[in-house]
């Protein structure tokens, strides 16, 4: 570590960069070199949420800082780089914050794996650590959710039979390519309009209390995915799948492979939910087909809304990924 010792102990010297498509299979190989079952050990969720977190990435040495600007105060991440180094590298992001920013350390979704490094070296020792259970990510079995079987699971197996009764050869799953993007920004503006209106309704709680409407966020991840789709180099990244219903697609879903992990990461899931079933076999079909092998899934977290944390229950999640917020203690103001 000696060797970027001087450089970096002026942190004004650390650039940070607009993420851009271009950089995410580069990036990728940071994510690997210390474990983490979370959502957030893949790129793929800093890109889709780009815009409206206004995130920004710097290589720094050996590691990856991220620092998502679009609250009223910036908040950073745990760096992504070797357990060995991560007190090194967390003491570069807290003085670019303090120094240059001027502003505490505030670290939302701080991984379990992550928190538990830091600690360990005292490098969390004037931080408030503060878990996070709205942020938990849901981690399943692979075979579990591609097999649905046991009595567990007789509920969604129906679904899915009704599903097949109704429709039976009109319907195909497909894996999706750049080809296939203006059928997926039809399907998804429909989805969005129908969820707009549902959510002028639907609200969420935070761990503190708080009510707060989800729109903004679902406007967010609407964006980021429609930038998405829309870049060719996109889609040798990630895992696109959909589900077509006479020819028109009807649901899709977006994951990329944690190799490190043997986990599949489930970004997106949007299905026509006036089709019973089909929310059950997009689920099924996506493993199936495109994460055949996987031990783990990861679906991310519920954000607080009960309906939502209600339908990840259902699939009896095995473990969770639990996170963390991170609030630095006695920064002079």
């Amino acid at each position: 570590m000696s060797e970027y010792a001087t450089k970096w102990a002026d942190p004004g010297l650390l650039e940070y960069r607009e993420l851009a498509i271009e950089d995410l299979k580069r990036l990728s190989a940071y994510y690997a070199l210390r474990p983490s079952k979370s959502c957030d050990s893949s790129p793929l969720v800093s890109y889709l949420y780009k815009y409206y977190y206004q995130v920004r990435y710097c290589e720094a040495g050996n590691a990856l800082l991220l620092c998502y600007c679009g609250d009223e105060q910036p908040y950073g991440f745990i760096p992504f780089c070797r357990e060995s180094e991560l007190e090194y590298y967390f003491k570069i992001q807290e003085s670019f914050f303090n120094q240059v920013l001027k502003v505490p350390v505030v670290i939302y979704s701080a991984d379990a794996e992550g928190v538990r490094c830091l600690q360990e070296t005292g490098a969390l020792d004037n931080y408030e650590v503060i878990p996070s259970l709205d942020s938990r990510d849901y981690i399943y079995s692979g075979d579990d959710l591609r097999t649905l079987a046991g009595r567990k699971y007789s509920k969604k197996r129906n679904h899915i039979h009704k599903f097949q009764a109704a429709y039976g050869d009109r319907w195909e799953y497909r894996s999706l390519t750049y080809a296939d993007a203006p059928a997926i920004r039809e399907f998804l503006d429909g989805w969005m309009r129908k969820k707009r209106i549902a959510e002028l309704a639907e609200t969420g709680i935070t761990e503190e209390g708080d009510v707060f409407n989800p729109a903004e966020e679902l406007d967010g991840e609407y964006r980021g995915i429609v930038n998405l789709i829309s870049l060719p180099e996109a889609y040798s990244y990630m895992k696109i799948g959909g589900i077509f219903i006479d020819g028109k697609l009807s649901a899709f879903s977006i994951g990329i492979h944690s190799e490190s992990m043997s986990m599949a990461i489930i970004d997106v899931e949007k299905a026509d939910g006036e089709i019973d079933g089909l929310y059950q076999m997009i689920n099924q079909q996506f493993l199936l087909h495109e994460f055949p092998d996987v031990e783990l899934v990861n679906r991310e977290d519920d954000v607080g809304i009960e309906g939502l944390r209600q339908s990840k229950l259902s699939y009896y999640p095995i473990d969770y990924a639990e996170k963390f917020t991170l609030k630095q203690k006695n920064f002079p103001a």
